[in-house]
């Protein structure tokens, strides 16, 4: 926790206007939308894949307190 202040600190708005434009010039103005879209959908799916394992284990969870 101490460590991403002190990093945040150090990065002010030019920086991060700065490392906008570089990654803007890297990629280009075509490339950057498919980026942030596939970025996008890897974030959407990582959190289904989270929820589905929570549901299995709770459904496990109550199969168990079935038999019992």
């Amino acid at each position: 926790m101490i460590t991403q202040t002190i990093f945040l600190g150090f990065v002010g708005p030019w920086q991060w206007i700065i490392i906008g434009l570089a990654i803007l010039l890297l990629f280009g103005g075509k490339k950057l939308p498919e980026l942030m879209k596939g970025l996008g959908t890897g974030i959407k799916e990582f959190k289904n894949a989270t929820t589905e394992e929570e549901e299995e284990e709770e459904d496990e969870e109550k199969k168990k307190e079935k038999v019992k």
